[in-house]
């Protein structure tokens, strides 16, 4: 088991990537602490996990709170007796469109739920993995935050995914010598209800990859297990590419 008896956070768990993570890590022998706003899905989810064997608790709220990260950090240590690293997957794409017909509130509200919402988890993870002696936070950004790709109207989360890269590479300097790592994710399209269900859209999407197809989240689970492993104890300041290929396909 690549995560036995680590104690991990996982935020936006109830659907898409984020729950597919909370399956695998639990799988993979981690206790897992539970975060997104829907309280129903996370009870069932967490529910799903104790009932086949795992170890799971959950705690709904909104990561723009940061009272809320430090909750999330308090009921890892409560139930688990520490924090051994995280998986802050939440976000959101926000209305897409061209700059100039964006309203300051969709840039604001996508600005704190993928940045602000990320210092805030990192403002109360880093504290706990530093008492534990080592971690590893894995952020979920994405490829539009490096390269475009051909995707259009995504000036307000480009520049929250962008951002989130930075901090994440200021974070990896900040604590390697504590060791703690902090690496980002940077999915290409995924099947969530990020995503949409439209089929045109779909093809659209998958058209954009060179691998003519869009990830299944568990995919993209997968590659955060990786990194939150000890297997990945020589990586970090990364932005790891998990995107069939689309942020190169114009290279």
């Amino acid at each position: 088991m690549e995560l036995k008896n680590k104690t991990l956070i996982i935020t936006g768990a109830s659907s898409g990537i984020g729950a597919a993570a909370a399956l695998l890590f639990a799988a993979e022998g981690a206790n897992v602490v539970l975060g997104a706003r829907r309280q129903a899905e996370l009870q069932t989810l967490a529910g799903q996990i104790n009932q086949s064997g795992g170890k799971a608790a959950c705690l709904a709220g909104d990561v723009t709170s940061e009272a809320y990260s430090a909750n999330l950090v308090a009921l890892a240590v409560e139930e688990f007796g520490g924090l051994d690293g995280a998986f802050n997957n939440a976000g959101m794409m926000g209305e897409m469109g061209p700059v100039e017909h964006m309203d300051a509130a969709n840039w604001n509200a996508v600005i704190a739920a993928n940045l602000t919402g990320a210092f805030f988890s990192a403002k109360a993870q880093i504290p706990a993995l530093r008492a534990r002696g080592s971690g590893s936070i894995v952020f979920t950004g994405s490829f539009v935050g490096v390269s475009n790709g051909g995707m259009p109207g995504m000036g307000a989360y480009a520049a929250s995914k962008a951002g989130l890269v930075g901090l994440v590479q200021s974070l990896a300097s900040d604590h390697a010598a504590e060791g703690i790592r902090v690496n980002a994710l940077l999915p290409g399209g995924t099947k969530t209800a990020m995503a949409g269900d439209d089929p045109e859209t779909h093809s659209f999407i998958a058209g954009l990859h060179p691998m003519k197809r869009m990830a299944e989240p568990s995919e993209i689970a997968q590659a955060a297990v990786f990194l939150l492993s000890d297997r990945s104890s020589f990586v970090t300041g990364t932005p790891m590419a998990v995107d069939g290929g689309v942020a190169v396909r114009l290279v």
